[in-house]
C-alpha cells in the first residue's frame, strides 16, 4: 500500500489502497469512474496542507495536478484563469511580479489554488472571496463541467458551498480572478498597521515575514496550518468574557466602531487566545505539539500518530468550551480509514 506520507503536510505515517495524479479532466473522470465502479472509495487531495490522514485510507487518492495560469486585461481590471494543482504562494509570487495586486495580504498560505474557494482563505484582513470572479467545477456523479458565479459560491467566514449543498458532489478545475487595477491596501490588521508608505510589495513582504515569524514551515515541522477556525460569537458573549478578561483580542465581524454597536453585532476572537488561555500553548502529548509561538497551530514532532492528534484537539476543544463557553471548529480535514470524520 502506498504511503500518504508525502503528501500531507503534517506528515503522519499513514496509507491507502492506490494514489493517482491527474492534469485535466478527461484524465480525472477516467480514472474516478473506474475507481467507483470497483467500489473504492475516493478522497481528492490537493497540496495536502488542509488534510491529515489519521490513520489508513481504504480507497484511491486521486491528487489534483491541473496546472495553467492564462491573463487578460481590460481598462479597470486583470482577469486570470488558473488550474487548481497550482501551488497558491507560487502564484501569489508570480502575481505580485507581475504586478496583478491583490493577493499580497494572503502570501504564504500553504495548500494549492483549488482549495482557496472551498476554504475561503484569509490572512490579515483579506478574504479570497473578494477577487473570485468564477469557479469551474465537474459534477463527480454525471462529469458536467459548470462555471459557479462569486454568488453561487456562497461564501462565508472560512466557508462556501463547497462545505455544505456541494460537499463531496464536485471536483474545483479552475478558479478565474477579477483583480481591479484600482483598489485600496488593506493595512489595518496587526503589524500591517505599522507599515510606512504601504506598497503592495511591502504588504507581501511584511506578510512573508510575519506568518514566517509565527509559524512553523511545513517542510521543516509537520504541521496543517491553522488546526481551527477563528470562533464569531455574539456580542452578549463576547461581553461577558470580556467582564473577566478585559484585554480579549477580538474583531468585528458585521457593524463598525464608526456607529453603536447592535445586540446582532458579532464578533471574532482568536482561537489562538483562547487555546492560550486554555493552557495549551506549548504544551506537548506524546509526538503533537501545540505550537509555543502560534497556539492555533498543531505540530507534529516526528512520530506522531493519528490518535494523539485527536486526542489533543479533543482536548483542546473541551477545555475552551469548559472556560468560555465556546466550541472550536477544525479548520483542517480529519481523515479516518472510511473518509472524513468529526470531532
Amino acid at each position: 500500500m502506498p504511503s500518504l506520507q508525502p503528501y500531507s503536510t503534517f506528515g503522519l505515517a499513514a496509507s491507502c489502497d492506490s494514489i493517482q495524479s491527474f492534469t485535466d479532466v478527461a484524465s480525472f473522470l477516467s480514472i474516478f469512474n473506474t475507481s467507483k465502479n470497483n467500489n473504492n472509495a475516493i478522497y481528492i487531495l490537493g497540496g495536502g496542507s488542509n488534510s491529515i490522514f489519521t490513520d489508513d485510507f481504504d480507497g484511491t487518492v486521486l491528487v489534483n495536478e491541473i496546472k495553467g495560469i492564462s491573463h487578460f486585461d481590460t481598462e479597470s481590471h486583470h482577469y486570470l484563469r488558473v488550474g487548481a494543482g497550482e501551488n497558491w504562494h507560487e502564484f501569489v509570487t508570480l502575481c505580485m511580479k507581475e504586478k496583478w495586486y491583490g493577493f499580497e495580504n494572503l502570501a504564504l498560505i500553504p495548500g494549492s489554488v483549488g482549495a482557496c474557494p472551498i476554504q475561503n482563505i484569509g490572512a490579515y484582513g483579506r478574504e479570497v472571496n473578494a477577487l473570485i470572479d468564477k469557479v469551474e467545477c465537474v459534477f463527480l456523479e454525471t462529469g458536467e463541467q459548470v462555471l459557479l458565479s462569486n454568488e453561487d459560491c456562497q461564501f462565508g467566514y472560512r466557508d462556501s458551498v463547497f462545505k455544505h449543498a456541494l460537499a463531496n458532489k464536485v471536483l474545483i478545475t479552475h478558479v478565474n480572478f477579477k483583480l481591479p487595477k484600482h483598489y485600496e491596501l488593506e493595512t489595518s490588521y496587526g503589524e500591517l498597521a505599522a507599515l510606512t508608505e504601504p506598497t503592495p510589495e511591502k504588504v507581501y513582504s511584511k506578510v512573508i515575514e510575519i506568518r514566517k515569524s509565527k509559524l512553523p514551515d511545513p517542510s521543516e515541522l509537520g504541521n496543517a496550518g491553522s488546526f481551527f477556525k477563528n470562533p464569531v460569537v455574539s456580542k452578549a458573549v463576547f461581553q461577558a468574557i470580556a467582564q473577566d478578561y478585559d484585554s480579549v483580542p477580538h474583531f468585528v465581524v458585521s457593524g463598525s466602531a464608526d456607529f453603536p454597536a447592535t445586540e446582532n453585532e458579532q464578533i471574532k476572537i482568536p482561537a489562538a487566545w483562547l487555546i492560550d488561555q486554555a493552557g495549551f500553548k506549548g504544551k506537548t502529548l506524546n509526538k503533537v505539539r501545540c505550537h509555543p509561538t502560534q497556539p492555533l497551530v498543531l505540530t507534529n514532532l516526528g512520530g506522531a500518530t493519528g490518535s494523539d492528534v485527536i486526542t489533543m484537539a479533543k482536548d483542546i476543544i473541551a477545555s475552551v468550551q469548559g472556560k468560555f463557553g465556546i466550541q472550536l471548529e477544525p479548520e483542517v480535514r480529519l481523515l479516518g480509514s472510511k473518509g472524513l470524520i468529526s470531532l
